[in-house]
């Protein structure tokens, strides 16, 4: 089970950082992964870090404005959201897929495991 956390709304230009707790033993065998739905559009892969945090993969949306992180202890994964623009508005859900070794997953399409979404506003 994923919950996220850590939604609200901001200012844009602000920032959010948010956090997905995983129950079970599962998370440090998987790839995880952050994925938004706007109001009245699909969902979009946002990022993706491997098992052990040494790789990661951004939507060219949100490259160099936001970083994704883990800590495997605490089977929590992050979301660090910088230079917030009112078009990140959206639902944000954290997935997981389970993995081998450093692989990644950066698409949408790689992740069937959805958590409970926490709502992201950014006011112009």
């Amino acid at each position: 089970q994923l919950q996220a956390s850590g939604g609200g709304l901001v200012q844009a230009g602000g920032s959010l950082r948010l956090s997905c707790v995983a129950s079970g033993r599962t998370f440090s065998r998987s790839t995880m992964g952050w994925i938004r739905q706007a109001p009245g559009k699909e969902r979009e892969f946002v990022a993706a870090i491997s098992r052990g945090g040494g790789n990661t993969c951004y939507a060219d949306s949100v490259k160099g404005r936001f970083t994704i992180s883990r800590d495997n202890a605490k089977n929590t994964v992050y979301l660090q959201m910088d230079s917030l623009k009112p078009e990140d508005t959206a639902l944000y859900y954290c997935a997981a897929k389970p993995s081998i070794n450093t692989a990644i997953y950066c698409s949408l399409s790689d992740y069937g495991n959805w958590g409970q979404g926490t709502q992201v506003t950014v006011s112009s």
